[in-house]
């Protein structure tokens, strides 16, 4: 299925309404074959705590419900993503398939899953954003790029943590 961006759309995800595909001002979708078991990419991504060593978009973290290490359902957590502070709680936690969360910053309201796909001893990583608000609104020509760029890095990130082949510590 794709959206109005013409990008593929991915229905598992739990799209809040206005934060579908198609209705949203900002849509990204990146994949990536991760030769890695799910429960390996899952548990990296979970250790959110860890994102800045790994994930160059993001400068820091902070829990704010729990002590962390790792996302849980319903953590609500701030972060710096792409030198912006936002504040997400996890939607929607099924480990090791499904992780979502939304995303709040100024102007900007989103959207953000993770699709887990086994294939044997590797994992097809589904990542989709949407975007919602002024910023998106006024930036929509240049955000999905950067957004596909940004998600690009994140993917690579995870594939260079998993290569390792164990758990964070």
């Amino acid at each position: 299925m794709k959206g109005i961006s013409g990008q593929p759309r991915n229905p598992e995800i739990a799209w809040p309404t206005g934060l579908v595909p198609g209705k949203a001002y900002v849509h990204a979708h990146n994949e990536m074959l991760i030769p890695a078991k799910a429960e390996l990419c899952w548990a990296w991504l979970c250790r959110a705590s860890l994102w800045p060593t790994w994930y160059s978009n993001c400068g820091w973290f902070k829990f704010d419900t729990t002590a962390g290490p790792d996302l849980m359902p319903d953590t609500s957590f701030t972060w710096q993503a792409f030198h912006t502070p936002v504040h997400s709680t996890v939607r929607r936690f099924d480990p090791p398939l499904h992780l979502e969360w939304d995303a709040y910053t100024f102007g900007t309201c989103a959207y953000h899953g993770w699709l887990f796909v086994p294939q044997g001893n590797q994992c097809l990583v589904i990542t989709e954003e949407t975007q919602t608000g002024l910023v998106p609104f006024f930036f929509r020509w240049y955000l999905p790029g950067m957004l596909q760029r940004g998600h690009q890095t994140w993917l690579e990130g995870l594939r260079t943590v998993t290569a390792r082949g164990r758990l964070p510590e």
